[in-house]
């Protein structure tokens, strides 16, 4: 930001977390925002109330004293102590800023701006108008405030999601314990109710978890045993254990909090340009109100310094570039926050511009248009029933970790046998590497692998079968083919929204995976993606993504973005001019590479993000529109005399208040 928002005078805790967090210089991860009760409130707005009723009360008192001479005691130096008194509730913090500027060498900020130009009011007797200026640029100050406050008010419910605390299992017994104390391997006790407190695996059958604090997502989640939980999930249901795999400090919870508390450091263009345009401005606006109050002494006949004096003062006020320093950043802001409430996270306001140059977007396929979870499309049973086929077919896979086996399994639990695969018996189970497992299931023979096992075992099959793109298990019993079951990734269900929504933008849409091409292929029609390529190692995927950079390099403003989750996925995602990862089941490698962040591994998200870029961006340039046509037109006016205080500061203040009020309307636009 160009400035500081809290003047000294303002002790809000809140606000000063807000401006910590912005610079991405906040203390502690950890802290949670402090809690503003009544007496911090009356501390915030008190001074602006006071000056506010002093100085209705000075301009009832002088229009009183004109109608009434009863009232003759309101004359100097009685009117000027008012004044005065009125005056330094909330201008003595803005000439301490100034004050503070000036000593170190930075001289022309709106402090300095407002000081001039209202004790300059003072110094020509217009007291009701110094009085005025620096109430209503206080009281947009604290206007801002409050916007700035809502709009990170999605964000900072973060700092509220991990607990200090949690239950550990020592020796059998529960205790209480800091959870930055932890280790990994510890077991704890999530209670129903009760928010998790760090990263780990369920030890215990299944539960049920409300994620929508890290995803957005509003169903609640259930995880069997063996799967992720993640610090920051609530348990809604009955007590469950897990074992801790990550440090307090490491989780992806605390990574994701560093990433908010540093997302404004990196600045969109727009923000850099007004930057640089205020350093050059202001002092610019300095120079022409010393020029109007000076210059016309050689030219104009009847001079009168306290006239000319008066012009320039105003002149000061309405050149004020509050609105632009202020609601541009918060423009932007806004933007992240409404990203945040959609389950996105933006690591700066750069890539809010930068997705609205999106020409073409590259998507893994794997994790990215995928769940990246095998699952059983089809049990293809042949002289036995299915239901015998799975339950067989799952007592053999129950002892091997491999995905395919796991995939078998869950199936089976789910499916036709329940859990029937656990009942049997299971003896002499062989792995035959890349081929598949041989054993005895109830006394029978069994094979379950791919082509070549059952050819190494002379089992004759149809060979068309080999044809099939997905990943088959094909089963033998007592030397006889049983069936086979097709296994493949499972498309999500808004993948193919989400490139109906990309190609309906005019962006281009590409699918990379380093899967089986004819199985990309079919995935590829399924999502109606624009371009595909197969078989591809992490390096591939760079080269690919290299050719579509180079074919947009005609267009230094059409950019390319990636969308990957995994750990080869990090090459291509730094490589992209905007990369965009899946969290859910994103490697922490591509997060951390990452410029924007997708909690909920939905797809269509990516769509969702490009609409929040835009409409940000279409909000800060309606306010940079709005500040300088208004201020154009009023300088002019100030310049010849036809503009007073007042004008002034509905010029600056109530320019900066209109621009802060569209500035946080992205935070309640509707986005898909």
């Amino acid at each position: 930001m160009a400035h500081d928002h809290n003047h000294d005078g303002h002790d809000h805790d809140e606000e000063d977390d807000v401006d910590l967090i912005e610079e991405g210089t906040t203390p502690a991860a950890d802290a949670a925002p402090a809690k503003k009760g009544p007496d911090q409130t009356w501390r915030t707005y008190a001074p602006a109330a006071i000056s506010l009723v002093l100085l209705f009360g000075g301009i009832a008192l002088d229009y009183y004293d004109k109608t009434m001479p009863l009232l003759g005691w309101f004359k100097n130096p009685v009117r000027f102590i008012w004044y005065v008194v009125a005056y330094l509730p909330v201008g003595w913090p803005v000439l301490k800023r100034a004050w503070s500027s000036i000593l170190r060498r930075d001289v022309f900020t709106e402090f300095f701006l407002m000081g001039v130009a209202t004790l300059g009011a003072f110094g020509i007797r217009e007291y009701p108008e110094g009085v005025a200026v620096m109430l209503f640029y206080t009281i947009g100050e604290l206007f801002q405030d409050a916007a700035v406050l809502r709009a990170r008010r999605s964000i900072k419910a973060l700092l509220d999601v991990r607990p200090d605390e949690v239950t550990v299992l020592q020796n059998g017994q529960a205790r209480t314990v800091k959870a930055a104390t932890v280790a990994v391997g510890d077991v704890i006790q999530i209670k129903a109710g009760e928010k998790v407190g760090l990263d780990g695996t369920m030890r215990s059958e299944r539960g049920t978890f409300d994620t929508a604090a890290l995803t957005g997502e509003s169903v609640p989640r259930t995880i069997e045993k063996g799967e992720a939980v993640l610090a920051g999930m609530i348990n809604r249901q009955s007590l469950v254990e897990m074992d801790v795999t990550t440090p307090y400090q490491d989780s992806k919870l605390s990574r994701i909090l560093k990433l908010v508390q540093q997302a404004t450091g990196r600045k969109a263009q727009t923000q850099e340009f007004i930057a640089r345009f205020a350093k050059i401005y202001t002092p610019a606006i300095c120079g022409l109100a010393l020029l109007i109050t000076v210059v016309p002494y050689f030219f104009v006949a009847d001079y009168q310094f306290r006239d000319w004096l008066y012009r320039g003062l105003v002149f000061l006020v309405i050149g004020c570039p509050c609105a632009l320093v202020i609601s541009i950043p918060l423009g932007y802001f806004g933007g992240i926050g409404a990203g945040s409430k959609q389950g996105i996270l933006f690591k700066g306001s750069v890539f809010l511009d930068l997705m609205t140059q999106l020409k073409t977007v590259v998507m893994d396929k794997t994790g990215t248009l995928t769940k990246g979870v095998f699952k059983v499309q089809e049990v293809k049973p042949v002289g036995i029933d299915a239901t015998e086929l799975t339950r067989l077919t799952a007592a053999l896979e129950s002892k091997s970790t491999h995905p395919v086996a796991t995939a078998i399994l869950e199936h089976s639990r789910r499916g036709f046998a329940d859990k029937g695969h656990e009942t049997m018996s299971v003896e002499g189970v062989e792995e035959i590497a890349g081929h598949g497992l041989k054993g005895r299931v109830d006394g029978k023979e069994m094979l379950a692998g791919n082509a070549k096992l059952l050819r190494k075992f002379n089992v004759s099959f149809d060979e068309a079968l080999t044809q099939i793109p997905y990943t088959i298990v094909m089963t033998a019993i007592d030397g006889q083919f049983a069936g086979y079951f097709t296994i493949a990734d499972e498309v999500k269900p808004d993948a193919a929204d989400a490139v109906k929504r990309l190609k309906a933008d005019g962006i281009r849409t590409v699918m990379l995976s380093g899967d089986k091409a004819a199985v990309v292929e079919i995935m590829a029609k399924q999502v109606g993606v624009d371009e595909w390529h197969g078989d591809l190692l992490p390096e591939d995927k760079v080269a690919q993504v290299e050719r579509l950079k180079a074919e947009l390099a005609g267009n230094p403003k059409a950019k390319l973005a990636f969308v990957g989750d995994g750990v080869n996925d990090a090459p291509v995602v730094a490589l992209a001019d905007v990369g965009v990862a899946m969290s859910g089941l994103g490697s922490d490698a591509t997060i951390e590479t990452a410029d924007v962040i997708i909690q909920n591994d939905e797809p269509a998200k990516i769509a969702t993000a490009i609409a929040i870029g835009r409409a940000t961006r279409r909000i800060v340039w309606q306010n940079i529109t709005l500040s300088m046509v208004v201020k154009a037109i009023v300088l002019i006016l100030g310049a010849g005399g036809l503009a007073t205080m007042w004008e002034a500061v509905f010029a600056d203040v109530g320019v900066a208040m209109l621009a802060i009020l569209n500035a946080v309307r992205v935070q309640n636009l509707k986005f898909r």
